[in-house]
């Protein structure tokens, strides 16, 4: 193994999962970490909104710290932030472009985690620089792109960036496995929090079947979704679901929803946590279609496809239990191989470590 590192995370949150898909991401990294025997300080906002949701007020893979404004964390965390072998600024932080400003004054090397890329590079040609300014993007030593595929290039030769680096989400696969004994509940379901951009795909791929298959059950969970919905009557809401209990959410579906957002669809090679949470807990998934998907999960043998309502109807009405199952146990496979937060973490170490090679051998 190689030698423990000392990393530096300051993200938008990893004590709490409400409205975000952030905390699960960077639960599962760094346990991954600390199983590798790396040793990470996790710095976040302390922010009312996640103040009062939060679902791990004290993670026990790595040290906390909670600062009110960027002062006070230089102030208080300065010295572990100065002695680290990498700090990783994620996204969405609360004035992150000025952290990174502050941080490339001071240490090296100094990495960006993007959890939202495709959000990320339409905001910047937007004029939005709350969180990452387009002329940080040279300063990185390494862009870590949630988003993987033809984005790692673009942000390499139209944005300037040193080295681009995919680094997926990953699951928790202590956490995530086929709930035993768990009745299936529900034909369809769908995990997410309310985005405008992936209704109109919410509403052909479970709304509409939920419509024409009224003695099917269906569920949808998460929070935001506006009061103007029309639920259909054998839709389930679900305002919150820890994530404690996502393992059994997902093993009492028949097959579960995967919706993409469209600017993540539009550069494709965007795994979202979700999806691999899904196919941890060994349950068949029903995704929509992007570039870049059926490099991770393949067509048919680990995963299900679908553009149109009809395409879902067919898959709850027509296809066996047992062809499910199989789509299920593989795409489950393939996750603990290759999409656990142990493998992610390994996958960011060789990175780092090739930095410090990089720079011993110049």
């Amino acid at each position: 193994m190689s030698e423990p590192l000392k990393i530096v995370f300051i993200g938008l949150s990893i004590t709490s999962s409400w409205g975000n898909g952030h905390a699960t991401t960077y639960r599962a990294l760094i346990k991954g970490l600390a199983q590798e025997g790396h040793r990470v300080l996790f710095l976040e906002r302390d922010v009312p909104y996640y103040t009062e949701n939060r679902d791990m007020p004290c993670p026990e893979f790595c040290d906390l710290g909670l600062y009110g404004d960027l002062d006070e964390a230089f102030a208080r965390y300065g010295p572990l932030i100065d002695g680290a072998d990498a700090v990783i600024v994620g996204s969405y932080v609360p004035e992150g472009a000025k952290l990174i400003s502050r941080l490339l004054t001071r240490v090296r090397p100094l990495c960006f985690y993007d959890i939202d890329t495709p959000v990320t590079l339409a905001a910047l040609d937007q004029g939005k620089r709350d969180y990452l300014t387009p002329g940080q993007i040279p300063c990185l030593d390494v862009y870590f792109s949630f988003s993987g595929g033809e984005v790692l290039e673009h942000l390499e030769r139209a944005r300037g960036a040193r080295r681009a680096e995919a680094l997926y989400c990953a699951v928790d696969t202590d956490r995530h496995a086929p709930a035993p004994d768990t009745a299936k509940r529900w034909d369809l379901g769908y995990l997410g929090t309310y985005s405008d951009d992936r209704q109109p795909t919410l509403d052909a791929l479970l709304l509409e079947p939920a419509r024409r298959l009224p003695d099917r059950r269906f569920v949808v969970a998460g929070p935001m979704y506006p009061d103007t919905i029309d639920w259909p009557d054998n839709v389930e809401r679900i305002e919150h679901l820890p994530p404690a209990r996502h393992p059994a959410f997902y093993s009492a579906q028949r097959f579960t929803l995967n919706v993409t957002r469209a600017d993540m669809k539009r550069m494709g090679w965007s795994p979202s946590v979700r999806l691999f949470e899904a196919a941890a807990c060994g349950t068949p998934v029903i995704s929509d279609r992007w570039a870049g998907l059926h490099d991770i999960f393949p067509d048919g043998r680990a995963i299900l496809t679908a553009s149109t309502t009809d395409d879902v109807v067919a898959a709850l009405t027509q296809l066996p239990d047992g062809t499910a199952g199989a789509i299920g146990q593989t795409a489950r496979n393939i996750a603990l191989r290759d999409h656990s937060g142990r493998a992610r973490a390994r996958q960011l170490v060789r990175v780092l470590e090739s930095l410090t090679a990089n720079a011993v051998n110049t």
